[in-house]
């Protein structure tokens, strides 16, 4: 790219952590190989990329697009589609202003309009689909990108074959770079450094059914050699507190309602217990870490079952379904957690599925669209 004309990147999507890790983790990558790219995003407003593409050092434009009801019928769809027009008046003067070389949607209610706009001026589009089942919005977009990166095989069945590139999804970085020993993170949590250590996470927003199931069984966590760390999610943390006050303490419960540390939390734990989002299984994947994963069963087209379903098939996790967690959950936990000859069979099948440097192959692919498109206008 010529010193006078730096790349410029535009990256549209959002909506939850499992599109906006991947899409900051791009713009990292981006800004790693040619550090004078100028990257602008645009997310939906009101949605949480508004608040962590700034944190990340980023600048966001917001549009008012939001997602349609349920039925279709529903008059508030009529709001919907007006704002979803507007958003694509306002995007489209955002890439007039901004003159992006190349656009990349990561999925999410702001993908739409942009990816559209982008292509209806000529500008190339990369989509980055995290899922076994591609969303609503990339399927949309598939006939519209050049390129396509997935993270699972058979992805043939939404996306035109000769777009795909398989290159995993992009993952925090401060996870793969922390060193820290499984002793000292247990430490760091107040926890005793030498005994097996089950860490339970429900997402950012933290899961219903999984804090059910904790909620369930202290007894049996109080009573085991076990000792757990469980992110509640702050969502839910004032009801938690209310209903562990009415139980016997348990002392080797360690409840946090958002752990800011999820490095020092992965490291610390012999098994983790989490839903099947595409970012949580990647992070899974490339730290080896032995996992029973309790899909979402309210996500679209249950695309939660679809990514567990692809690890548990290989031997490479425990599927425990959202409707049996209640009952079953805690006990596979504490069976699997004192298994080492299981822990070891889990750590080494779920490693062989994961995929190394996905954002440095997905920003190689962003610039090469970029100066094709730059040789075009010349």
């Amino acid at each position: 790219m010529e010193q006078n004309k730096p790349l410029r990147v535009i990256i549209s999507g959002g909506g939850t952590g499992g599109h906006i890790f991947p899409a900051v983790s791009i713009a990292n990558a981006l800004k790693k190989q040619h550090p004078e790219a100028e990257i602008l995003f645009v997310g939906a407003l009101g949605r949480m990329e508004m608040q962590r593409v700034p944190a990340a050092g980023y600048k966001i434009e917001g549009l008012p697009v939001r997602g349609l009801y349920r039925p279709l019928w529903n008059p508030k769809n009529i709001g919907v589609m007006m704002d979803f027009l507007k958003s694509k008046k306002m995007v489209k003067k955002i890439l007039q202003n901004f003159k992006p070389q190349v656009a990349v949607g990561v999925g999410g209610y702001a993908s739409a309009p942009t990816l559209n706009a982008a292509y209806s001026m000529g500008i190339p589009c990369l989509i980055q689909e995290q899922n076994s089942y591609a969303g609503v919005t990339n399927k949309s977009l598939a006939k519209k990108a050049k390129v396509v990166c997935v993270a699972y095989s058979g992805m043939a069945r939404f996306f035109p074959a000769e777009k795909i590139l398989m290159t995993g999804n992009p993952v925090r970085q401060n996870l793969l770079d922390n060193k820290i020993s499984k002793e000292d993170a247990r430490e760091s949590f107040g926890l005793a450094p030498d005994k097996k250590t089950v860490l339970i996470v429900g997402g950012s927003l933290g899961a219903r059914t999984i804090n059910e199931s904790v909620l369930a069984h202290l007894e049996e966590i109080r009573k085991s050699d076990v000792q757990f760390i469980w992110q509640t999610g702050k969502y839910y943390s004032q009801h938690i507190a209310e209903e562990l006050s009415k139980a016997e303490p348990v002392e080797n419960l360690k409840v946090m309602d958002f752990i800011s540390s999820m490095d020092n939390a992965y490291a610390a734990a012999d098994i983790v217990v989490s839903r099947a989002g595409a970012s949580s299984i990647s992070e899974l994947c490339l730290l080896g870490k032995p996992c029973i994963l309790v899909p979402s069963p309210n996500v679209a087209e249950d695309h939660q079952t679809k990514n567990a379903m692809a690890l548990s098939g290989r031997g490479a996790a425990i599927l425990v379904k959202d409707k049996d967690a209640k009952d079953e959950l805690i006990g596979v936990a504490l069976k699997t957690v004192m298994d080492d000859l299981k822990l070891d069979s889990l750590s080494g099948n779920v490693k062989m599925m994961a995929f190394h440097n996905a954002a440095d192959v997905i920003a190689e692919e962003v610039y090469k669209l970029a100066v094709e498109y730059k040789n075009k206008q010349n």
